[in-house]
């Protein structure tokens, strides 16, 4: 809390001195403070230290088969608090130019939190075309996404990630078009190395995304399509030797989105064909259908996954929610060399089912609010020839979450 306070005296005394200095900028000081209190019923795929919730772990069990995942956990968390700048300056021919710089404390070090970059952004806009170039929401993440009280926001149905970016959209006539580069910094893709951004930056070529959207009698409706392109490896070690390989991993991802307002309510769903987006907090991966006897350089081939996710809300001051997102394993394109050798994140889950409702009570600047999720997860083995898994059991767990928040 001292932390905190500190560093809003220290950001209040900037915005004073730098507005009195430049007289063309305007400055938007934003932010809230959040505490989110949890419970579960087992041990869960949980980074950011179990707030970020995801899936119920498989059965592990110890000498005398007691499952060792099958412990409740729980705790009391503050460090997604988070501050914002909204910056407007002078115009640039006819462009608008703004710029956004937006901080949590959610990064970790050792056994702390840390403040962390969340956005961090410049943007030219000439009225109906926009380019933005820097860090923030991965147009997967998109204009249509759960509203949900848990910070994982859907996923891993709906994708989360900001991340380093070209982007420009056109808009006309209800028509926003979408085009993105981007490059990973906080959220990376899986390989040999664990998680790291070495893949795509060896790989040279940056994911892109093309997407359309239509807004129109309160209703908004798109789709578009993802490309990523990793090098999973650029050295092999094979039979006591180090060969320099040139491997690479693509796959195309497609999603569609709807969003319809009412006047006291909302319906909102997505449906992704995805593969290999475990980069934003989707199940996916990828893994090895082919090896060179010669050299040891491997062939890659993608897992598919079909997500889909619906969410109904209603009310304004009092808002009761319903979410429900399914996830299905289908398979491989081509059959994998050794099921065990596979890189992503829950490519052992066949399905994945979670059914989520709240109720929060929302004033100006305050928002308190009650959510009870049930997640489960059908476990199995890898096939090799189809990439899809069988011999599946199911593990369930129950999450319960209480959420204050204070925005200013």
């Amino acid at each position: 809390m001292k932390r905190l306070i500190l560093v809003l005296i220290t950001v209040s005394i900037f915005l004073f001195s730098v507005s009195a200095q430049r007289k063309n900028f305007t400055y938007k000081f934003y932010g809230f403070v959040r505490g989110d209190l949890f419970y579960n019923t087992r041990a869960n795929m949980a980074p950011v230290d179990g707030n970020f919730y995801l899936y119920p772990l498989d059965v592990k069990p110890d000498a005398d088969g007691k499952d060792l995942n099958a412990v409740p956990n729980g705790s009391f968390y503050t460090f997604t608090t988070r501050l914002g700048i909204d910056v407007t300056g002078p115009d640039i021919g006819k462009a608008r130019t703004s710029a956004k710089v937006e901080t949590d404390f959610g990064g970790f070090s050792g056994n702390t939190t840390v403040l962390r970059v969340r956005q961090a952004y410049v943007a030219l806009d000439w009225g109906k075309s926009n380019v933005t170039i820097g860090q923030t929401w991965h147009p997967l993440f998109g204009a249509v996404f759960p509203d949900i009280l848990n910070l994982s926001t859907g996923a891993p149905f709906q994708p989360f990630n900001r991340s380093p970016q070209l982007r420009y959209q056109y808009r006309t006539n209800g028509w926003n078009l979408t085009a993105s580069a981007l490059w990973q910094l906080q959220y990376l893709s899986s390989g040999p190395n664990g998680m790291s951004e070495d893949y795509i930056k060896n790989s040279c070529v940056p994911e892109f995304y093309i997407g359309a959207d239509y807004s129109a009698n309160n209703w908004l409706l798109g789709a578009g399509g993802h490309l990523i392109s990793l090098k999973p490896r650029t050295s092999a070690e094979w039979q006591g030797k180090t060969y320099k390989v040139n491997e690479r991993m693509t796959a195309l991802s497609y999603e569609a989105h709807l969003k319809y307002t009412g006047k006291n309510y909302t319906f909102a769903a997505k449906s992704l064909m995805a593969s290999c987006l475990d980069h934003t907090a989707l199940i996916g991966g990828y893994g090895i259908s082919a090896i060179n006897p010669a050299n040891g350089e491997q062939e890659y081939t993608p897992f598919r996954h079909s997500t889909t996710w619906v969410n109904f809300t209603y009310g304004q001051k009092w808002k009761p929610a319903l979410f429900l997102g399914y996830t299905k394993n289908m398979g491989t394109n081509k059959s994998l060399v050794t099921p065990t050798t596979v890189y992503g994140m829950g490519l052992d889950i066949d399905q994945l089912l979670s059914a989520n409702i709240n109720l929060s009570y929302n004033l100006p600047h305050w928002q308190i609010g009650l959510e009870y999720s049930a997640s489960v997860a059908w476990y199995g083995t890898i096939d090799s020839g189809s990439g899809k898994v069988k011999d599946t059991h199911s593990v369930t767990n129950h999450r319960i979450l209480g959420l204050v928040m204070y925005y200013f």
